[in-house]
C-alpha cells in the first residue's frame, strides 16, 4: 500500500526509474533560462540586428522605387533572397543561443543520460482515468497556484516599471519615431529582464516541488527493500536453483490435481489438458496441462485413477495455448468443452446403470 512506503528509494530503484524516463524536472526552469539567454543575446546584438534590418528595408524601398527592375522575376527573387538573408542573420544567433540554453538547463537538471525506453509508446499515458487523476489530483492545486503567481508577479513588475515612467511617457508626445521606439524598447526590455528573474525564482520553487514529488513517488516499503536486497545478494546459481525448485513444486501440485479432473483432452500425443467442473465456478477450470513428456505423465496418472481421456486435437491445442493452469476456460470454448463433458457424463451414467443392473 502507498501508506507503507516509508523508505527512501534504493540506487537500483532510482536507476530503473531513470531508465524509464522518470526524473525530476521543471519546465519553468528551462523556460526562464531560455528567456534570460535570449534577452542577453538581444542586449548584446540588438543594435546590430536593428541596423541590419533597417538597412535591408531601405534597400528594399530603393529597389521598389524603380519598378522597371524590381517588378521583374529576377528583381523579385533578389529582393526576397536579400530579405530572407537579413532575417536569418537576425534570428539565427538568438535561436542558437536559446537552443543551447535549453539543452544546458535540461542537462543541469537531469544529467546527460538519454533514455530510449522513455520514447516507447505506453498505453497508460493515454489512459483517461490516469489522466483525470493527474489533472484533478493534488498537483492541480500546485499548478493553479503557480499560474496565478506567474500572472501576479508579471503584473506587479509591469506596474512597478511603468508607473514611475508615466511622466516620461507623457513627455514623449511629438517626439520622432526613432526616439519613441528607443524609449519604448528600453521600457519593454526592463520589464522583460525583471520578469525573467522572477520567472527563474518561480522555476526554482517548481523544481524543488518536482524533486519532492519525485522522491515521494519513488518511496519503497520495508518489504520492497528487503526483497530487493535479497534478490541482489543471491548468486545467479542460487536464483536459478530457486526458480527450478518453484517450477518443480508447481508441477507437483499440478500432477496432484489430475486425479480430481473430470476429463483429459488430448492431441493425442503432444498435448494434454485436464479439466474440472464441480459447479462452484461459472465455467470448467484447467487444473493441469502439458506438452510431450508432461502430457504423457498426465495421461499416465489419469489412466491410474480412471479419469476419462478424450481425443480432440483442435480443442486440446486451443486450451493449451490460451488457458493457464488455475484459470477458467474462455467463452469461445464453452460449447466445445460442454460437448466433451456431456459425452463423459453420458458414458459415466451408462456405466453406472450397467453396474446397477448387474
Amino acid at each position: 500500500m502507498a501508506d507503507d512506503r516509508t523508505e527512501r528509494a534504493t540506487p537500483r530503484r532510482r536507476a530503473d526509474a531513470r531508465r524509464r524516463g522518470q526524473v525530476a524536472r521543471s519546465m519553468d526552469v528551462n523556460g526562464s533560462i531560455v528567456m534570460i539567454a535570449g534577452l542577453l543575446v538581444l542586449s548584446l546584438m540588438g543594435p546590430k540586428m536593428v541596423n541590419g534590418m533597417a538597412t535591408s528595408m531601405c534597400d528594399a524601398f530603393d529597389r521598389i522605387a524603380d519598378p522597371g527592375s524590381a517588378l521583374t522575376a529576377r528583381g523579385l527573387e533578389t529582393l526576397m533572397m536579400s530579405t530572407l538573408q537579413t532575417l536569418v542573420y537576425a534570428v539565427a544567433p538568438v535561436a542558437l543561443v536559446c537552443v543551447v540554453a535549453a539543452v544546458v538547463a535540461n542537462v543541469g537538471q537531469v544529467g546527460l543520460k538519454p533514455s530510449a525506453e522513455a520514447l516507447k509508446p505506453q498505453p497508460r499515458r493515454i489512459d483517461p482515468l490516469s489522466g483525470a487523476r493527474n489533472i484533478f489530483g493534488p498537483r492541480m492545486f500546485f499548478e493553479a497556484g503557480k499560474s496565478i503567481l506567474k500572472v501576479a508577479v508579471v503584473g506587479v513588475i509591469v506596474a512597478m516599471t511603468l508607473m514611475p515612467k508615466m511622466t516620461e511617457l507623457a513627455a514623449t508626445v511629438g517626439t520622432s519615431p526613432v526616439q519613441l521606439g528607443s524609449e519604448l524598447a528600453g521600457m519593454v526590455f526592463a520589464v522583460a529582464q525583471r520578469a525573467a528573474i522572477a520567472y527563474l525564482f518561480i522555476g526554482f520553487i517548481d523544481y524543488a516541488y518536482q524533486r519532492w514529488q519525485h522522491e515521494r513517488q519513488l518511496r519503497m516499503s520495508l518489504q520492497d527493500v528487503k526483497d530487493e536486497h535479497r534478490s541482489q545478494s543471491l548468486p545467479a546459481e542460487v536464483k536459478g536453483m530457486q526458480r527450478r525448485r518453484m517450477m518443480q513444486q508447481a508441477r507437483a501440485r499440478m500432477m496432484a490435481a489430475v486425479p480430481q479432473a473430470d476429463v483429459i483432452v488430448t492431441n493425442p500425443t503432444h498435448f494434454a489438458v485436464a479439466l474440472k467442473y464441480d459447479g462452484s465456478k461459472p465455467a470448467p477450470e484447467v487444473v493441469a496441462k502439458g506438452q510431450d513428456l508432461i502430457a504423457l505423465q498426465i495421461k499416465r496418472i489419469a489412466a491410474e485413477h480412471d479419469v476419462p481421456v478424450i481425443e480432440n486435437r483442435p480443442l486440446a491445442r486451443s486450451l493449451h495455448a490460451s488457458v493457464e493452469v488455475g484459470q477458467m476456460i474462455p467463452e469461445d470454448l464453452y460449447q466445445a468443452v460442454a460437448q466433451v463433458l456431456a459425452h463423459v457424463y453420458r458414458v459415466a451414467g451408462t456405466a453406472r446403470r450397467k453396474a446397477v443392473a448387474r
